[in-house]
């Protein structure tokens, strides 16, 4: 059996000329300067990445200066001061490294909760350990290769949608072009969708998306949701002209708060567009849609496929509105599933016969 002992890199630098070579390198630089310019802020290093990079460098002498990118010649030198001295540069104000159970707790609080600098100093400080700072803090962290930034205690996006998932329902508006006597034109809907259960609701049509009719709109999605156990509590949108001052006004008489999304964050609101993705692609596209009632007809009709008889791979392969999970079984007898046409016969669906 051969063992494979060179990295094809070796092995191309091995048989390569000095032109080539100065080529490869060139190359190399070029690509590192572009992916480099990619990573916003400063590169932090672990010890065993600095180890690394301190092996290689030592043998290029000054040639690594114009290599470097990562970090500038003046700190890979200290590097490799401290690496000769086996000590890292001490505190020119005399500090001194902190007890290994202060830098362990350090680690064990920023690990566990996620906690920003300043909030870990709180923490610190509830358990009585006083005189350590900030800068402290994240020099512990930075040392045991925990990515140095921000304060993380502000709310990220995932967590705000998590924590309201119940109640958090996305709103949108799209169009389709329907047939008419006056040749085509274009149609408006909203669509709003539950983030947990994925349940969707779509208004009727319109030529005319006004505030009158938002509004309207609005008030008949309030009328089917408010009555239930866990009704919405935030809807959040898009900086769309037609999400009006009366609109919010709707929803905040009904004690409903929104959500509005910021500027150019068009994956903030993807799940209710990917649902538009799917009645679009789905439905509406394979169909020649002669004016509103028809449209309102077609789209009543797949929405309730959707919500009852689609599956959905966010909610376990299930439908987003459905009774009690189906009883698991290893084998069904072909008599017993029968074949439903939903839709006008556009899709089917395999259901268990009623017993």
């Amino acid at each position: 059996m051969t063992v494979k002992i060179f990295h094809p890199l070796l092995a191309l630098i091995a048989s390569a000329s000095n032109n080539e070579l100065a080529r490869y390198v060139e190359f190399l630089k070029e690509e590192n300067k572009i992916l480099r310019a990619r990573i916003p802020g400063q590169v932090h290093t672990r010890p065993d990445e600095r180890s690394r990079l301190l092996k290689l460098g030592k043998a290029l002498g000054q040639a690594i200066e114009e290599l470097l990118t990562i970090v500038s010649p003046q700190t890979f030198y200290r590097w490799c001061r401290e690496a000769e001295s086996g000590k890292k540069k001490r505190n020119p104000k005399g500090g001194q490294r902190k007890p290994r159970e202060v830098r362990e707790l350090v680690v064990e609080i920023a690990t566990t909760t996620s906690f920003g600098y300043t909030r870990i100093i709180g923490e610190l400080r509830k358990l009585g350990i006083k005189g350590i700072s900030r800068q402290t803090v994240r020099n512990i962290l930075k040392e045991e290769g925990i990515k140095p930034g921000p304060d993380k205690t502000s709310d990220c996006w995932d967590n705000f949608v998590k924590r309201h998932a119940e109640t958090l329902w996305a709103v949108d508006f799209f169009s389709v072009k329907t047939v008419t006597i006056k040749g085509l034109q274009e149609m408006y809907l909203m669509a709003f969708l539950c983030l947990s259960t994925r349940e969707v609701i779509v208004t009727s049509s319109t030529k005319h998306p006004n505030s009158a009719w938002v509004v309207d709109q609005t008030k008949q999605f309030l009328d089917q949701t408010m009555n239930r156990e866990k009704k919405p509590s935030i809807v959040m949108h898009d900086r769309d002209t037609k999400f009006t001052k009366e609109f919010t006004a709707t929803l905040k008489a009904k004690g409903v708060r929104t959500n509005v999304l910021p500027i150019a964050s068009p994956n903030l609101n993807g799940r209710v567009e990917r649902f538009v993705q799917s009645i679009k692609f789905e439905c509406l596209f394979r169909f020649i849609l002669f004016g509103k009632r028809h449209l309102d007809y077609v789209v009543a009709s797949w929405v309730d496929y959707y919500n009852t008889r689609r599956s959905h791979m966010e909610r376990g392969h299930l439908p987003p509105i459905r009774g009690r999970r189906p009883k698991t079984v290893r084998k069904l007898s072909r008599n017993k599933i029968e074949i439903r046409s939903y839709v006008g016969g556009l899709v089917q669906s395999f259901e268990r016969k009623a017993a």
